[in-house]
């Protein structure tokens, strides 16, 4: 008994926890059996109220989706009608619009060729005037054939005989001022990107010059601005000052293209950066050889010039003279009066050779200068053409003009070693003749001496 009444209890307790808002508005524990069942009663009767209400509710919300369903089927079929309606009137105005078109082709005739062909020339005319240099004296040249054009291309608008002269106009304006020299005052901007006003020559349609210098025409920004690299030959500041008459001065006969040739020119590397080009094989290796080349030649030559002077000196004297080779041969005869000819021979021989050494000093370094020079510069080549090969691997050789610079700064020291090379042979060629021309002076003179010793 005791058991049951506990189960009892026990149930009771989780029906009033499930009912939180009934348990908590009663009392947390029943005092009795009878009291539990009360409490279970009342709970069973709110939440039967309570899901009444919300049947209510549902039923209610579903009459309402009904209503707005059938609203939104009587809306649905009402705009497809209106739909039909509006395809059938798109249709009709469509045939209208052929049928205008038919009559507007049929109306303008022959102008339809005439409207083609001002178009074409009014679109030829706005790609000149972007990039001519008479924009940058009139400016916003380009907006009418903006406009005009894109009149010509409407359907609903036609250019006015106004517009139509004005287009000749221009034309006209374009022929006329590439054939003018003239100034005008615009805003310039230095290689620093100081501004100033200033004072500018246009040369046609082919250069623009301001104090001295040539100028480049942004046709974007339509701004004014000097080259960073003026070229060689800039006799600007001559033209600015005439006043009439004419003046020698360089032009870039492709200033209407662009002025391709003027770039080209202005940036063809000086003598000095071609020499930097050559980098540390030219720099450092091959230009030092060539001045080691040159030193020793002059110093061969003088040193063969005073003794050349001193043999044909010491040709005229009877006496030997120590202080030249062919008087030092010349003593050792006199020194051996009572020698035997074969002996005498290689006495003299012997002071032959030993003439030699200082006759013909360093020449063979200059020879080997010679053949070393292009060796080197063929090595700054192909240490040169293996970078460019590195950089076409990495980047591809999508651009021309960086591969050719690559490869002619690569060349640059192939140059440089045949630029030491030729003279440097020409010397040595030059230097070993004048030796050679000694050293047979010497030979000539001791087989004499032989010849008349062997006669006595």
């Amino acid at each position: 008994m005791r058991t049951l009444k506990s189960v009892c209890i026990g149930l009771a307790t989780a029906g009033l926890l499930s009912f939180s808002a009934l348990s908590t508005a009663q009392s947390d524990e029943a005092a009795s059996l009878d009291q539990l069942l009360q409490m279970v009663k009342e709970a069973k009767v709110g939440e039967s109220a309570e899901q009444r209400e919300r049947e209510a509710q549902f039923k209610k919300q579903r009459a309402n989706q009904a209503a707005l369903l059938k609203q939104a089927e009587q809306s649905k079929a009402s705009e497809e009608a209106r739909s039909e309606r509006l395809e059938e009137k798109a249709k009709e105005l469509e045939e209208i619009i052929k049928q205008k078109r038919a009559l507007r082709e049929e109306r303008l005739g022959s102008l339809n060729e005439l409207f083609g062909h001002m178009t074409s020339t009014a679109g030829d005319l706005r790609s000149n005037i972007e990039a001519s240099l008479v924009s940058s004296q009139y400016p916003g040249r380009d907006e009418f054939l903006n406009e005009l054009i894109e009149k010509m291309n409407s359907e609903t608008k036609l250019p006015t005989t106004g517009e139509l002269e004005e287009l000749w106009a221009s034309l006209l304006q374009e022929i006329v001022e590439s054939g003018k020299v003239v100034k005008f005052n615009a805003v310039v901007a230095d290689p620093a990107g100081n501004q100033s006003e200033r004072t500018v020559v246009r040369v046609g349609n082919y250069n623009l010059m301001s104090d001295g210098k040539y100028l480049e025409y942004n046709n974007k920004s339509g701004s004014l601005s000097e080259l960073a690299r003026q070229p060689a030959y800039n006799n600007a500041a001559a033209l600015q000052s005439a006043t009439d008459g004419f003046t020698k001065t360089g032009i870039d006969p492709t200033g209407p293209a662009g002025g391709q040739l003027l770039k080209a020119l202005i940036n063809t590397p000086t003598l000095m950066e071609r020499w930097k080009q050559g980098e540390f094989v030219g720099m450092y290796l091959i230009t030092p050889l060539f001045f080691i080349g040159l030193l020793i030649a002059l110093w061969r030559f003088i040193v063969l010039s005073g003794i050349n002077g001193k043999v044909n000196k010491q040709l005229k004297s009877k006496s030997a003279n120590p202080n030249n080779p062919l008087g030092r041969v010349l003593k050792v005869a006199e020194d051996n009066p009572g020698i035997d000819t074969e002996s005498l021979e290689l006495k003299l021989e012997e002071a032959v050779l030993k003439e030699k050494p200082a006759i013909e000093s360093m020449l063979s370094t200059l020879k080997i200068i010679s053949m070393v020079a292009p060796l080197l510069g063929l090595l700054g080549t192909v240490t040169g053409m293996i970078i460019v090969f590195q950089a076409i691997t990495i980047y591809g050789a999508g651009d021309p003009k960086a591969m050719a610079g690559g490869i002619s700064s690569a060349l640059v020291t192939t140059v440089m070693g045949l630029i030491v090379a030729i003279p440097t042979v020409l010397l040595h060629t030059f230097l070993s003749g004048k030796a050679k021309r000694i050293t047979h002076i010497l030979e000539e003179q001791s087989a004499g001496i032989i010849a008349r010793k062997a006669e006595s």
